[in-house]
């Protein structure tokens, strides 16, 4: 198993380029079980990082290009009539793969978005009177572009709580995009003469790297210490009275789904990490990523120019480790 969970990482560190934190917190959503939504500005790698994951699995991988015009069917799949034999036949949409790239996701219309809350949520899709389960390794990477505003559909709070994480994504320091400069144009000058690069491994070794993670051993006091922190986020007076001067800064905390995965990525963290038990420091390490989408902060937080990862990492530095 280290040595699956090492070569991972050296297969997206390679393909993608001064992006650490990036490819280490998708596999953290991978070995989490959960899905991911990654958001940052175009052309900073965001569908390389997603391609690079599928490619190093063998299994089966799908693009969705979500636009405007996209219909709930032209995701799940839809009841085909078939002249032959009279009867209607279920016809597979793209999100029946192990690995879906919901490519800009927020184009698409609030009734094929909710199509994927089902799947998400329940790792199955219903057309018609039947429902059929999705592989157990299934998996969504979704992206959007967070400046651009004009023939967008924001996600809905129930969709946005159906990922594990969000990932925000910011331009890359100037050494890293000339490493990324000099990687392009050697995969151009050998694009006819290389090869399609081999899977580094089968699905059946994520879902055991999964089962894994979940036996790690994770003492009470940091259980204890999950909560807190999302229960801060419900009652935010408690930490942040002196800092927020007694505004309400958040209107609505992370649901216990939010417990949940969080539980899961720090288990996950400890994983990629080497060790065997989970301590505070991998809570810490994922919070941002697995709350920041979960929470709804006040008008006073917006005016005071607070945003939902300020007020989350004041939290952190107040919650204390039990």
């Amino acid at each position: 198993m280290v040595t699956v969970i090492e070569q991972l990482k050296d297969h997206l560190n390679h393909a993608v380029v001064g992006q650490p934190d990036l490819t280490h917190e998708l596999l953290v959503a991978l070995i989490a079980n959960g899905h991911v939504l990654l958001e940052g500005p175009p052309g900073i790698a965001k569908t390389t990082a997603a391609k690079a994951l599928a490619g190093a699995i063998d299994s089966r991988f799908q693009r969705i290009q979500f636009t405007p015009d996209l219909l709930p069917g032209d995701v799940t799949g839809s009841d085909i009539y078939q002249q032959e034999t009279g009867k209607f036949s279920f016809v597979p949409g793209p999100i029946m793969n192990d690995i879906v790239l919901a490519d800009e996701i927020n184009r698409a219309p609030a009734k094929v978005q909710s199509a994927l809350l089902e799947a998400m949520g329940e790792r199955q899709v219903t057309v018609g009177n039947h429902s059929y389960p999705l592989s157990a390794l299934f998996f969504v990477i979704a992206t959007q572009n967070p400046i651009e505003q004009e023939g967008t559909y924001p996600l809905p709070e129930a969709q946005l709580d159906r990922f594990m994480m969000k990932i925000n994504l910011g331009y890359p320091s100037a050494a890293s995009e000339l490493d990324v400069l000099r990687l392009v144009r050697q995969q151009d000058l050998h694009k006819t003469s290389a090869s399609k690069p081999q899977p580094i491994c089968k699905p059946h070794d994520i879902l055991e790297l999964q089962h894994k993670a979940l036996s790690l051993y994770m003492s009470e006091s940091v259980e204890q210490y999950i909560v807190q922190l999302v229960m801060a986020t419900r009652q935010p007076e408690r930490y942040l009275g002196e800092a927020g001067k007694g505004t309400n800064l958040i209107e609505f905390g992370a649901s216990p789904r939010g417990t949940l995965a969080l539980d899961r990525c720090a288990r996950a963290n400890a994983l990629l990490n080497g060790r065997d038990f989970v301590t505070p420091d991998d809570v810490r390490q994922v919070a941002l990523p697995v709350l920041r989408h979960r929470i709804i902060t006040t008008f006073e937080a917006q005016a005071a120019g607070l945003s939902v990862d300020d007020l989350l990492k004041r939290l952190i530095s107040h919650v204390p480790a039990l």
